[in-house]
């Protein structure tokens, strides 16, 4: 049996909201040759509560849901299901390769669907300038990002990185080396990791004590 438009709470809005932003984010990530649409299944007639890049179906928000849409919600109900992806075509005719993903509410009922679709006559330079830096929107960051497999790797990985600028830095007198260190640690949140005061001051070969007064310090402007 076809799932009935639902009755949101609050909590349900706020979901639904929270993939509203999270939809504004990830379609500026994979760019426009992908439509994202946020359905919210309150009202059948006007669901599109968000839609990114919607110049492929000529959809804008207000849009009714579609019978597809309509059809993968019931085999999303039927199979249990988290997601269905499929190949489609737009009322152009152009080919899509989509997926609809179930969002769930309170006591689990499916109160929203995310339907991400490609634009598969896309040219391949128009998909590969989203993955060309110096886009507009982008932040540009030559920064290496630290993949490590627990808490102990990453608190050292930070301090490796970390201890390499300082030391090259010939404008820090030997003597406020790990002041700086312990301040930068901390710039990049690092001691909010649970025993990192510890672990960092057994890294540096130096109290825990002291890595506390350089972070009091730092407090205070010093």
């Amino acid at each position: 049996m076809a799932q009935k438009p639902v009755t949101l709470t609050l909590v349900d809005r706020e979901i639904l909201n929270s993939y509203s932003r999270f939809i504004d984010g990830l379609g500026r990530y994979l760019g426009d040759a992908y439509e994202i649409v946020l359905h919210s299944l309150e009202t059948y007639e006007h669901s599109v509560i968000n839609i990114l890049h919607g110049e492929h179906t000529e959809r804008k928000v207000g849009a009714p849901i579609t019978d597809l849409a309509l059809n993968m919600l019931e085999k999303l109900s039927e199979t249990k299901e988290d997601n269905i992806t499929y190949f489609s075509r737009n009322k152009k005719g152009e080919p899509l390769k989509s997926t609809t993903i179930a969002i769930h509410g309170e006591q689990n009922r499916i109160i929203g669907l995310m339907c991400i679709n490609f634009y598969m006559n896309t040219p391949l330079s128009n998909v590969l300038e989203a993955f060309i830096p110096k886009q507009p929107g982008i932040i540009q960051s030559n920064k290496r990002e630290n993949y490590v497999d627990n808490s102990d790797e990453l608190i050292a990985s930070a301090l490796e990185n970390v201890k390499e600028k300082v030391m090259n830095d010939g404008t820090i007198t030997p003597s406020n080396k790990n002041k700086m260190i312990v301040c930068m640690l901390d710039d990049y949140g690092i001691f909010n990791i649970k025993d990192a005061v510890v672990k960092i001051a057994g890294l540096l070969n130096i109290s825990k004590n002291t890595v506390y007064m350089h972070l009091r310090n730092k407090g205070k402007g010093a």
